[in-house]
């Protein structure tokens, strides 16, 4: 987050706006609609968010139980299988090793929560045939999805699902990479804004866990105390206990002592 500085670094508070109940100050503030290049993806992105935001003021007049429970398995299973676990913790860091069906499963859920994008640093899943197939036919499967909805459970299912449940799991997405660059506590010497926020790790299944992650990005696990609830180190935990999970990765002692404001102190 360019735009952010800590109040510990030598300017002046009058200069820039401080950002309440925080020791961050924004230096350069930015806006991001006016002004800049619009591409033909980031209007489909501010179509598709203005869709299921619109979807979401629907859910009151559309209620039913099956259609919350329908939505609350979605967010949960999404969140985190398809988001925590599969995305991040396993394609984007590699932080354990699945077999392949199992893999590709907890990839295609991830797909489904619909926040894939053009990356250029995914070399080797474009090398694969199945992410290739997805990455072609990614529309197609999110049309398919909405109609299975409809057909299980009709528009209800469809305002709760991709409505209200897509809706929380974007904002969860984006709660991490704003609150907790902001608010928290920064326990690891990583240089930068990232923080431990404990609200938001519960909405983002352990996500929140951000300073961890970023002083060791390599970890399955984000949540490294006992009491700092990680559920998408829990599912990957059970999955190695059950032996589908391999050459899962934690960070030393050595490292943690490496990163740690002591062994900062210490040479100071």
């Amino acid at each position: 987050m360019k735009n952010l500085i800590s109040v510990s670094n030598p300017v002046k508070e009058s200069e820039y706006g401080k950002i309440l109940f925080s020791d961050v100050l924004v230096t350069n503030k930015r806006n991001l609609f006016m002004g800049r290049k619009w591409r033909t993806h980031d209007i489909r992105m501010v179509l598709w968010f203005l869709f299921i935001h619109l979807l979401a003021l629907l859910a009151p007049f559309t209620f039913t139980w099956g259609a919350f429970w329908a939505a609350t398995f979605t967010y949960t299973l999404f969140g985190s299988c398809g988001l925590s676990v599969s995305y991040h913790r396993n394609l984007a860091h590699r932080s354990f090793k699945l077999p392949k069906w199992l893999e590709y499963t907890f990839a295609y859920i991830g797909l489904l929560s619909i926040q894939y994008q053009e990356r250029n640093n995914v070399e080797d899943l474009k090398n694969q045939a199945f992410y290739r197939f997805l990455k072609r036919t990614y529309a197609l499967h999110t049309i398919a999805f909405t109609a299975l909805l409809y057909v299980v459970g009709g528009f209800s299912y469809i305002v709760w699902v991709l409505g209200v449940a897509g809706t929380l799991g974007y904002h969860g997405t984006f709660l991490v990479n704003s609150v907790c660059h902001i608010w928290g506590s920064h326990v690891w010497n990583t240089g930068d804004l990232s923080k431990n926020n404990w609200w938001v790790a519960l909405l983002s299944f352990g996500e929140g866990w951000h300073n961890n992650h970023h002083a060791f990005e390599y970890s399955a696990r984000h949540g490294l105390e006992w009491w700092q609830i990680d559920v998408g180190w829990y599912i990957i935990r059970f999955l190695e206990v059950v032996g589908l999970a391999t050459n899962v990765k934690l960070p030393s002692k050595d490292h943690k002592l490496k990163m740690s404001f002591a062994s900062l102190n210490k040479f100071e």
